[in-house]
């Protein structure tokens, strides 16, 4: 075990372990930083493109609907050319939505810009079925959900970085050009809004060539194909199992990380838009969305800490989802400033709800595992459709109150994590 020659379960020296695992580090910071720029394109287009708040959440909508659409030809794809060359696939499609911002900002068309975020969707749909299953099974099982905190620590470091990046370039004067366009007349505004959709395009270009140039890196890495597990035991029980459906602990899992994605994006994604609906100034508000994910930072060291030593993947989850219910009453029931901290702090209580679930609904899946996997993926269709719940019951009673929302989701993950997990059969 102390030299580079010892093997691990998968047939991989020290050596290449650390390579791959440090590979697929680096694609988990490109997930956070790509996804979480989200919580700062909604206010920003809501201003450049003049929408509604229901409209502005079609940003969080276009962009995970692709995970739906994309995740089963992502399985297909990925049966035909193996993790690797899948995973240069998806960055290079990844570079193709970025670059849509370019022609999206010169129009200022909001329909391009769900365009350009529907391909990058699509890009990370691919790049995620391939490399969430594969730091799965790249160790041993007990020790994934540790692994995979790990990897959401490059995730969410890059999550709280971008918002910050990104208003940098894009909304350093948010409200003193809000307040000016109230006084405007009509052709100046124009211009104006020309002006702010034009502050994306430096950005996202810089963006298209980084993963262009990371998708050719790629196809020369020392990333080795690894094998699907194979266990004895779950051979066995294979035989008699004909399709993935006949797997009620995979099933469960991908209704739990659905919800799950939903309560992840609702916390990091409506959280700026929540402070400012309470009078909070922009240039306090938009740091909000880099707390929420502080907080899922400081989940996942916890995690890499106890996980396995001192806590199980199952136990780390159902403390997650009641933490989760707790802090939603408290941000549901608690003055402004006290209710933006709890929502923040729901980081936290999702921290080790998506490194937990992948392991324990893959294990025992054997081949189907590259279709559950992007079964998995397709739950990321939660961040799609259930952030937008909270804008309806935002605009029909309150935005407070529209937190409520996540009370049945984590319950549902709690029973997951106490029961649901162990089914091995429907009966």
């Amino acid at each position: 075990m102390g030299n580079n020659d010892a093997k691990d379960s998968n047939g991989l020296n020290k050596r290449t372990y650390i390579i791959s695992i440090s590979i697929i580090g680096l694609f988990f910071f490109i997930f956070g930083f790509v996804t979480w720029l989200n919580g700062i394109l909604i206010p920003y287009l809501k201003i450049a493109c003049e929408l509604t708040d229901f409209q502005a959440l079609f940003v969080a909508f276009a962009f995970y609907i692709s995970y739906t659409v994309m995740a089963l030809p992502s399985s297909w794809i990925l049966k035909k050319t193996g993790f690797k060359n899948g995973m240069m696939v998806g960055l290079l499609t990844m570079a193709v939505g970025t670059a849509m911002f370019i022609p999206a900002a010169q129009t200022r068309i909001y329909g391009l810009f769900l365009l350009g975020l529907f391909i990058l969707g699509t890009g990370l749909a691919l790049l995620q079925t391939a490399s969430n299953p594969y730091v799965t099974i790249i160790g041993p099982r007990e020790s994934a959900a540790k692994r995979i905190s790990i990897m959401g620590i490059c995730n969410k470091v890059a999550g709280a970085l971008a918002p910050l990046i990104l208003a940098y370039f894009i909304l350093h004067d948010g409200d003193v050009f809000v307040e000016k366009l109230q006084t405007m007349e009509e052709a100046v505004k124009i211009v104006a809004l020309n002006d702010l959709a034009a502050r994306v395009i430096i950005p996202y270009l810089i963006m298209t060539i980084v993963l262009v140039l990371l998708g050719i890196m790629i196809r020369y890495a020392p990333l080795p194909e690894i094998e699907e597990e194979q266990d004895e035991e779950i051979l066995e029980g294979l035989n008699k199992k004909t399709n993935i459906f006949q797997f009620p602990s995979l099933i469960l899992g991908v209704a739990a990380l659905f919800l799950y994605v939903g309560a992840e994006v609702i916390a990091g994604d409506t959280i700026i838009r929540y402070g400012i609906s309470l009078g909070i100034p922009i240039s306090t508000a938009k740091i909000f969305t880099s707390l929420t994910l502080v907080s899922m930072i400081v989940g996942y060291v916890c995690g890499i800490v106890l996980i396995p030593k001192y806590m199980s993947q199952e136990k780390a989850l159902s403390i997650s989802a009641v933490l989760g219910v707790l802090f939603s009453l408290v941000a549901i029931y608690s003055s402004p400033m006290v209710s933006v901290t709890f929502v923040a702090l729901l980081g936290f209580a999702n921290a080790m709800v998506w490194p937990a679930i992948w392991p324990l609904a893959l294990h025992g899946i054997g081949r189907f595992i590259k279709t559950g996997s992007a079964m998995l993926i397709m739950a990321i269709a939660g961040g799609a459709i259930l952030p937008l719940i909270w804008g309806k019951l935002a605009d029909d009673y309150s935005s407070q109150l529209a937190y409520s929302v996540m009370i049945p989701l984590y319950l549902f993950i709690y029973f997951y994590a106490t029961r649901w997990h162990k089914l091995t059969s429907w009966k």
